[in-house]
């Protein structure tokens, strides 16, 4: 019997129907595998996965492998989105055994759980193949199985970062950043060949780095690689947002799946370029991803969805690519050539069948008008005509940890574009309003207890609302029902972060109170006693390893987004300890940070705003929103700053607290380290102060 049927996650519903007879992640499966005597089958995945889907229609969709599953294995399907800690168990052995890994990930394991083999796509041939081999193995050869299993938790335990701790100095930065220029690819931007990743969590750190050591290489690194990128087929031309990766080295073909993570650091990483150079294309990219976050994944509930699947109807790229006959027919013959021009649209194609992969050859940032109004036209004509296509699935699930990027992305856009002045095609959506909207959801949804007002666990029999004595959160949501798997570090230190930046953008106290509730929990409940943390709470089910990962992959790192949120958190409120807290456990990492900083983008920039603060910036003013003092700190801003704005004393905002305007004007008061300048009245005198 198939058991998926009642899932709240996209991908496991989309193996519903499958006739393995799956389980979901749970004791009563492993239990099951006991009671049989079999090994077990995890197969890990997600729903915007490509070749997930082709395994699943190759394998797990044939009836012939479906018996031979259900007759000698029990198997579990795994979303990785919803269940991180599962995959980064059995990642962590993929790797070990193989020496890379990816998804799906296909791992054979004894029913305690422990892994005997792991792989990742397998074809219907060598798959059934395995399948019989891992089965005369299971009955033959016994103790050489269960042994390996015991070799590869030993091997998987072990502490991933070998020599220790080490002091957070501007010396190990400024190496790190030495070790990142050794290898960039100057010609075509980003770090090593193909397949190439959006390095979005390095380009954050380099751009703190620029701010701080005065570093234009780095500030040129950054713009480069971007530009590139946003020429690149990796960006969607037409609609704006940005694929998985490209699978080439120039960034012209991508990966299709569009995912809410990347877009939400990619947009921090935009809009960072633009607040630092005034470049129009970083303008552009950063609005237009903006608003791709609002038209494409926006939910009903106010969250945002994970992912547009890399698939369309069972083909990647269908909805994206072009031909030059289907640009004449949509264009007519003038505006089909101008467009094959500017999108590098060919007869060879630069992708399947002849298509290519819209790509921007031409400038049209700083362009006479005429140019910019043909390029408006056209690309909306393109917009239409590819509406009409058939449309890749959203992964509508709401994960906490992305959706707390994506507000702290949105309020920093906001309060960018505010300091600048209305931006070109935005001035009607209120960027700030759709953050908040989706820390509601978060408060409201995803956290249980102190501060919280969970609608309740619906499918775990959790609390059914109130406040209870530590906040807790909830990984998921789909559909506004809060899903059973807990919330991990990344969590907790995503989320805290947002609401530190709902803080900052709106003055109202609840935001650093909650964000405040989620950092205690994680102090108590993930510290590992040696100043790092663990991925999962104490109290969380126990897998055949706790989880302890530090190294950055597709998003960042759980003590990676738990230190950046611990800096927020303690400049807002004015308490040391936890800025100590993040310093201490940014040490336990210092061996990452100098020999494989690739790993540590998000560590880093973490880092660069410790050795730059605590900077606190209060404006004491009636114009909370538009004074230009206000836009002044927004532009001058220090790596890692954070910035308040408000009537003295307003409550629930401790850097507004006995700190009055000076003379009924205006005034700025800064402080770093937790030592204050002198508060000032003019633009002038702060402009110098965060010089």
């Amino acid at each position: 019997m198939n058991r998926l049927g009642d899932a709240t996650s996209p991908y496991l519903l989309q193996h519903a129907d499958n006739p393995v007879h799956w389980w979901p992640w749970c004791d009563e499966a492993f239990e099951e595998a006991k009671r049989r005597d079999v090994p077990v089958l995890i197969s890990v995945g997600y729903a915007a996965c490509h070749w997930c889907h082709v395994m699943a229609h190759e394998s797990f969709e044939d009836v012939v492998v479906g018996d031979l599953v259900n007759e000698h294995f029990v198997a579990i399907k795994v979303d990785r989105e919803e269940r991180p800690d599962v995959d980064a168990v059995y990642m962590s052995a993929t790797q070990a055994m193989t020496g890379q890994g990816g998804w799906p990930m296909t791992v054979f394991a004894a029913p305690d759980g422990k892994p005997f083999l792991c792989g990742t796509y397998y074809p219907k041939v060598q798959f059934t193949r395995l399948l019989e081999a891992v089965t005369e193995a299971w009955r033959d050869q016994r103790t050489q199985v269960l042994e390996q299993g015991d070799a590869v938790v030993e091997a998987i335990a072990r502490n991933p970062i070998e020599g220790g701790g080490g002091e957070i100095t501007k010396e190990l930065l400024d190496h790190a950043v030495e070790r990142l220029r050794a290898d960039y690819d100057s010609v075509r931007g980003g770090f090593g060949g193909a397949p190439k990743f959006p390095p979005h969590m390095l380009m954050l750190f380099l751009l703190r780095h620029h701010q701080r050591a005065k570093d234009a290489d780095a500030l040129e690194l950054v713009r480069h690689t971007g530009e590139a990128m946003a020429r690149g087929g990796i960006y969607d031309q037409l609609a704006g947002g940005f694929h998985r990766y490209a699978v080439d080295a120039t960034w012209t073909v991508p990966h299709f799946e569009k995912m809410l993570y990347d877009n939400a650091l990619l947009l921090r990483v935009y809009n960072e370029i633009w607040r630092l150079t005034a470049d129009p294309l970083a303008q552009r990219i950063a609005t237009e991803t903006a608003m791709f976050l609002v038209n494409d994944l926006q939910t009903a509930e106010g969250g945002f969805a994970s992912a547009l699947d890399a698939d369309t109807e069972g083909v990647e790229g269908t909805t994206y690519s072009w031909t030059p006959a289907q640009l004449v027919e949509v264009l007519g013959e003038d505006d089909a050539a101008f467009a094959a021009d500017l999108f590098g649209v060919t007869d060879a194609g630069t992708f399947e069948h002849g298509t290519s992969v819209l790509v921007l050859k031409r400038d049209i940032d700083d362009v006479a008008p005429e140019v910019q109004q043909r390029w408006e036209r056209v690309r909306g004509l393109m917009m239409a005509s590819r509406r009409e296509r058939p449309q890749p699935m959203r992964d509508d699930k709401v994960v906490a940890a992305w959706n707390g990027l994506a507000v702290t992305a949105l309020c920093e856009f906001w309060r960018n574009y505010t300091e600048v002045g209305d931006v070109a095609d935005v001035e009607n959506v209120d960027f700030r309003a759709i953050a908040v909207e989706a820390g509601e959801l978060l408060l409201s949804t995803h956290v249980v207890g102190a501060g919280g007002e969970s609608s309740g666990d619906r499918r775990s029999g959790g609390p059914q609302g109130g406040a209870t004595s530590e906040a807790r959160l909830r990984r998921v949501s789909r559909d506004g029902a809060v899903g059973q798997p807990a919330g991990v570090l990344e969590d907790y230190g995503c989320v805290a972060e947002a609401f530190c930046a709902l803080h900052q953008v709106t003055g109202d106290g609840r935001w650093l109170a909650a964000a405040g509730a989620l950092l205690d929990t994680a102090a108590e409940r993930f510290r590992d006693g040696q100043g790092g943390f663990h991925d999962t709470a104490d109290d969380a089910e126990q897998l055949v390893i706790r989880p302890a990962d530090p190294t950055d992959n597709a998003t960042p790192s759980g003590l990676s987004s738990l230190v950046n949120a611990l800096l927020s958190y303690s400049a807002l409120s004015g308490e040391p300890r936890w800025h100590e807290l993040a310093e201490r456990a940014l040490s336990t990492i210092v061996p990452l940070l100098a020999r494989h900083p690739r790993f540590a983008g998000y560590a880093a920039a973490g880092a660069e705003a410790l050795l730059s603060g605590p900077y606190e910036i209060a404006i004491a003013t009636t114009d909370p929103e538009t004074d230009p003092l206000l836009l002044t700190a927004i532009e001058h801003a220090p790596p890692g700053a954070v910035i308040v704005a408000g009537h003295p004393d307003a409550p629930g905002v401790p850097l507004l607290a006995g700190r009055p305007m000076v003379g009924d004007q205006p005034t700025a008061y800064v402080c770093r380290g937790f030592v204050c300048d002198r508060p000032v009245t003019t633009t002038v005198e702060l402009a110098t102060i965060l010089a």
